[in-house]
């Protein structure tokens, strides 16, 4: 199951709006036959490219699954019936399909014996996009921002180019990668004209760029987030005029926050982004937006490149997210620990999440890795 748990991860960024799954057959005799993991949305599923490379050796085996295998028809057939025409004896599966679409029963019924639950925290953690998408109907916030060792995100003048790292901002562009959205606000875009697509990772999907931009004064023609290399959507109030846009962006226009909050609506921007087959999204805006999504607790995930550079004054890396208190604090599960060049990656998530349980289940560990620089923004 963790090699399945690990062929799963290498779909992420390619097959959304479905899950990313892994699976891993075994012959009668309990070795290893063929392998496979959904690699892009509309083609084969996990099991079938397992199924394929294991061949008649499948027959009387064990198909290891991290999703409860399908049992619906749609751009693919149902791999619970590929299994049952494959003569699987049985199958042990970590998580259960959250829809209606999970083909447990559809197995049982013709005698393969089921399992279900096997690492299911370790399963859940790598498909958590997808499974909270589906669960909450709108897509999985992961907040990734930079900052100083003293926690600032920009330097007094408001410069911010570049507090961490080369290496650092070519994890990002690996972390765009496995997005399907990419956020910010329009702050962001009037300082720093970012292009937002992921540059340097071979084959990547390019995700959708979205640039809250309430009063339409922040994009222009010409704005590097317009230059066609990925899709962008310009996020708006209802009556803004966004005459000077022309043609240049599609335009999405949205309710303003409610209860004397700035900016729009977000509950109302994922549930659009969510209606477009969006399931993940990276917040890469500044610490104003950040406040706000935290503060309607619509943050799933929290990825901090912390570079050690103190710059005293600035603005910090979190705006206003409506603490008052420390007893009003979002305490978080720290994941995991990663030393990337100079700097340091830190990963939480909020207590009581499946990826808070299966770092509770394994102690955190810190890593070196060493990428490749590439620019940024």
């Amino acid at each position: 199951m963790r090699r399945a748990v690990e062929l799963a991860a290498r779909g992420l960024g390619s097959t959304s709006p479905n899950p990313v799954v892994g699976c891993v057959v075994l012959n009668s005799e309990g070795h290893p036959v063929g392998e496979g993991w959904h690699q892009r949305a509309g083609g084969p599923h996990a099991e079938v490219h397992a199924l394929a490379e294991a061949g008649d050796d499948a027959r009387g085996g064990t198909a290891v699954v991290t999703l409860e295998p399908c049992d619906h028809t749609g751009r693919t057939g149902p791999c619970s019936r590929a299994l049952i025409d494959a003569g699987i004896a049985r199958v042990v599966y970590a998580v259960a399909d959250p829809g209606a679409n999970g083909g447990e029963r559809t197995l049982a019924g013709a005698g393969i014996d089921v399992e279900r639950g096997l690492l299911a925290d370790e399963a859940a953690a790598v498909n958590a996009a997808w499974l909270t998408a589906v669960r909450v109907q709108r897509p999985y916030v992961v907040w990734k921002y930079a900052a100083s060792l003293d926690g600032r995100s920009a330097a007094a003048d408001g410069s911010s180019r570049w507090i961490t790292s080369d290496a650092a901002r070519a994890d990002v562009h690996r972390l765009r990668a496995r997005t399907d959205a990419v956020i910010v606000g329009s702050g962001t875009a009037r300082a720093d004209d970012p292009q937002l697509a992921v540059r340097g990772v071979s084959g990547a999907v390019q995700p959708l760029r979205v640039v809250i931009d309430t009063a339409a004064t922040a994009v222009r023609p010409g704005a590097r987030v317009l230059d066609g290399t990925a899709p962008t959507l310009i996020a708006v109030a209802q009556e803004a005029s966004t005459a000077e846009l022309g043609d240049a962006a599609e335009v999405l226009r949205l309710p303003r926050a409610e209860g004397g909050r700035r900016g729009l609506d977000l509950t109302a921007l994922l549930e659009e982004l969510y209606g477009r087959g969006v399931r993940s999204v990276l917040l890469e805006g500044g610490p104003t937006l950040a406040g706000s999504f935290v503060e309607e607790g619509l943050v799933d995930e929290v990825i901090g490149y912390v570079a050690p550079v103190l710059l005293g004054a600035g603005p910090a890396a979190l705006g206003d997210a409506g603490i008052a208190a420390v007893a009003q604090a979002l305490r978080l599960q720290m994941t995991e620990s990663v030393r990337i060049g100079p700097d340091l990656r830190i990963t939480a998530v909020p207590a009581g999440s499946a990826r808070a349980r299966a770092a509770a289940a394994s102690p955190v560990t810190a890593s070196t890795a060493s990428h490749a620089a590439t620019e940024e923004s």
